[in-house]
């Protein structure tokens, strides 16, 4: 044998319409007949791209949104009628969060040996290289300070007419949802630790105006809190909005719903966090638009941690992967797990590749149809989607695996959503779009 993967490994129930090589992606949605696709960091600085697809099998760029800030990215975008929302977010460098850590630490050591420390010592305590404490000192001097997001007019598909841009703070906006009047914007904020939710009205985009603010408590240093964690793992990654209910993925922080029918102040309902044991830290969080045999179901799924070499991929043999949950929400007060849904290392030929990831990492977001299946992203695993329709026992019903982006180790599917048509559009990281239809 020659190791090929077979096409039953890498197909079941799913057949592929068609296929762009397209720079790797952080999200991909679907409204009409155009496709939406944010961009991760690339050298083109292409921040945007908006396709029609109103022919499947032969989608097509009708526009690019490109960058001009190469310390920025724009790896999300949300579109409502006309309205699109990207985000803009701080590029990841070996320097990361050096230059926050360095006052702080120059106190210190200051204090301790009585004089001015020395690049080396400084970079012996931030576990970086003397030569590196340069690079550190200009970005202490200089902080990062194009975060926010970006509104557009795409009346006109192939011109996006930029708006306004709104600023945040920090590293910027990571993942934000959003309707007709209001955007739920994940971001860094002056006197916190870790991402809050930011609500915005947006019915003047040129004006968005903010509404109001939800956090984890301990994550308000402002305000006399003190996290009971370390760092940031306890944050916001993002909402979904599903009635009056925003469904919060916190990352290693859990889960959580939040009131907004009163928009200006938003309540935490209920929490569940099943850190530890589990260790992939909570991606997406929502709720079920409709009951499932009498009760309120909401899922929830990981993201799959980042394994930089074979070694650490051989290190983290045991322990389990990013997956998918089912929850029962009917008693908001107590949140209870159902069900895990997992696949098994050898579902994919690239499940074991580094660099990379196999497991989980989204869904899609917001149901479009009335049916109960669960389109997921699923890195090295790529497509699965899984029938919660009894949601203690969920069911895979079929899967779709891309190959590997050229010159890449594994595919890394990154993001999926569904259209009106139930046709799949799948986005990888490194490069890649599919368009796929399910067999039923």
């Amino acid at each position: 044998m020659d190791g090929t993967p077979s096409a039953a490994q890498l197909a079941r129930n799913v057949k592929r319409l068609s296929r762009l090589e397209l720079p790797g992606a952080g999200q991909v949605y679907v409204a009409g007949n155009h496709a939406y696709i944010g961009h991760i960091p690339n050298q083109e600085q292409l921040g945007t791209s908006i396709l029609d697809v109103s022919d499947p099998k032969n989608p097509r760029i009708v526009s690019q949104i490109f960058l001009d800030d190469p310390t920025s990215h724009s790896h999300k975008a949300r579109v409502i009628g006309d309205i699109m929302i990207v985000n803009s977010e701080r590029n990841m460098t070996a320097i990361g969060r050096k230059a926050d850590e360095l006052p702080k630490l120059r106190a210190q050591l200051r204090e301790a040996l009585g004089r001015d420390p020395s690049h080396a010592e400084l970079a012996g305590k931030l576990g970086v290289k003397a030569t590196d404490i340069p690079a550190v000192e200009a970005a202490e001097r200089n902080p990062y300070n194009q975060g926010g997001f970006k509104i557009y007019d795409v009346s006109d598909k192939t011109q996006p007419k930029l708006i306004t841009f709104q600023k945040t703070h920090g590293i910027g906006v990571h993942r934000f949802d959003m309707d007709a009047d209001y955007a739920y914007i994940s971001t860094e904020m002056p006197g916190y630790i870790g991402n809050i939710l930011v609500i915005y009205d947006i019915r003047n985009p040129v004006r968005p105006e903010e509404v109001s603010r939800w956090w984890i408590p301990g994550q308000h240093l402002a305000g006399g809190e003190k996290p009971a964690w370390p760092g940031r793992q306890h944050r916001l990654h993002h909402t979904v909005r599903v009635g009056n209910r925003l469904f919060a993925g916190c990352w290693h922080g859990g889960v959580r719903v939040i009131d907004v029918s009163d928009i200006r102040k938003p309540r935490t309902l209920g929490a569940y966090n099943y850190h530890p044991p589990f260790p992939e830290p909570s991606h997406t969080f929502m709720g079920m638009p409709k009951l499932l045999g009498g009760r309120q179901i909401a899922i929830a799924i990981d993201e799959e941690d980042h394994a930089h070499s074979a070694e650490e991929m051989a290190r983290r043999r045991g322990r389990p992967h990013g997956c998918l949950w089912t929850f029962d929400i009917t008693n908001i007060e107590q949140i209870q797990p159902l069900a895990i849904f997992e696949v098994s290392e050898l579902e994919s030929p690239w499940s074991r590749a580094a660099p990379g990831r196999f497991g989980a990492h989204q869904f899609q977001e917001h149901w479009k149809g009335g049916d109960t299946l669960v389109y997921c992203a699923w890195f090295a695993g790529g497509l699965r989607i899984v029938d919660i329709a009894d949601p203690a026992a969920p069911q895979e019903v079929g899967h779709f695996i891309p190959e590997p982006a050229a010159g890449k180790a594994a595919p890394q599917t990154n993001d999926v959503d569904v259209d009106e048509r139930g046709l799949i559009y799948l986005v990888d990281r490194y490069a890649g779009f599919d368009i796929l239809e399910l067999n039923r």
